[in-house]
């Protein structure tokens, strides 16, 4: 998985690999099937899921069905720091059509409340 280590290439550190090569045949994921494992992990302290919290900041999907994700965390310090990157892994690795799962924790732009969606917005009662 070292080809990926700079994909989606932002500066970020790779904290986090799951899943296995994708056999020759299968046709890889698409980004809206991850989108949709990825509404599925929730930040621990907040009751929003992590894409609609704006914390994944890239994703791609190489043809061979490798996914690459840039994240970030709503504060360096953040206590799931650890693991929620290889939580996000993991729960990408499940989705069909995927392969080697490569997750990037990126500090840069850093995380403001202006990156939560309108619906996570209203579900945060931010108006």
């Amino acid at each position: 998985m070292n080809e990926m280590a700079s994909e989606p290439g932002s500066g970020g550190d790779a904290v986090a690999f799951a899943g296995e090569p994708l056999p020759e045949g299968f046709t890889p994921a698409t980004d809206e099937a991850v989108v949709a494992a990825l509404k599925t992990v929730y930040d621990p302290e907040i009751p929003v899921d992590i894409y609609e919290l704006g914390l994944i900041y890239d994703l791609k999907i190489a043809e061979n069905g490798n996914v690459a994700v840039n994240m970030t965390l709503t504060a360096p310090a953040c206590p799931v720091a650890g693991t929620l990157p290889q939580q996000v892994a993991n729960t990408i690795s499940t989705v069909p059509g995927t392969g080697e799962v490569q997750v990037n924790l990126v500090w840069e732009p850093p995380w403001t409340m202006e990156k939560i969606s309108e619906d996570a917005r209203l579900a945060l009662n931010l108006y």
